[in-house]
């Protein structure tokens, strides 16, 4: 079993180029169907339950949107037909992501522990050769910021604060043996591509998380919502302006 998880791009290649097949074993089928049922019957039967602040909203939010998500998520727009089937679609590839990794002979732990940061509770998506991995499918644009690194210069929707979180959540788990450095394992949804982007967190990355987890805190503990800090961008030449991508999410 590989313990390298630099070699998992080119092991899952490996695996799928092979002449002999067979690779898709029953075992591994099971679990990937257990995996799958499992993500999709929380996708389209979520349960009920109060919201709180969770490690996968760390990234940069606008305050009055998050007190709304706690405070009030009855009054968000529901998810229309289309959208709710193009998020299944990313629990599916997370669920073959992960299933291809164990098939290639990678070691896959701790998928979807519960883990905490100052209170905050999140689940991590697994361990990888003892590195905390977080998978993302993405379209083929957004891929190309894992592909070509530049991810951390446009983080827009927060996975490296993900990471931050869910790699403070793991410094005292045995499985996870880099303590320091965290990936994501993206897949481009549209083409099939996969690529690994290395993370690294440092004290000045910790400490912003950590302070940005007292903030957010304030922002849910206020009784009246805060003031709206969403981005615009123009739309059209008439001067009219839109909320931006990020604000629309």
């Amino acid at each position: 079993m590989s313990t390298e998880i630099k070699t998992l791009i080119p092991d899952i290649r490996k695996l799928l180029e092979a002449k002999e097949g067979g690779w898709f074993s029953p075992e591994l089928s099971n679990s990937f169907a257990s995996e799958i049922t499992t993500r999709l019957s929380g996708h389209f039967n979520p349960t009920e339950r109060k919201p709180t602040l969770r490690l996968s909203q760390m990234g940069d939010k606008c305050p009055r949107a998050l007190w709304y998500s706690i405070h009030h998520p009855e009054l968000a727009e529901a998810l229309p037909p289309w959208a709710m089937v193009k998020y299944a679609f990313g629990h599916v590839i997370e669920g073959l992501a992960i299933g291809l990794a164990k098939a290639s002979g990678h070691e896959v732990l701790g998928e979807q522990d519960e883990i905490y940061v100052d209170g905050i509770r999140g689940h991590r998506d697994c361990v990888i050769d003892g590195c905390v991995v977080d998978v993302k499918s993405a379209a083929s644009p957004s891929f190309k910021k894992f592909q070509d690194g530049t991810i951390a210069q446009n983080d827009l929707f927060g996975y490296l604060d993900q990471l931050d979180g869910y790699l403070l959540g793991s410094a005292d788990d045995p499985l996870v043996r880099n303590k320091d450095t965290a990936y994501l394992f993206a897949v481009d949804k549209q083409l099939g591509h996969m690529c690994l982007y290395e993370h690294k967190l440092t004290p000045e990355r910790e400490a912003t998380f950590r302070a940005r987890i007292r903030d957010y805190e304030a922002v849910v503990r206020s009784s009246v919502p805060p003031v709206c800090t969403c981005g615009t961008q123009k739309e059209g030449a008439s001067g009219n302006i839109k909320l931006d991508v990020k604000a629309s999410y």
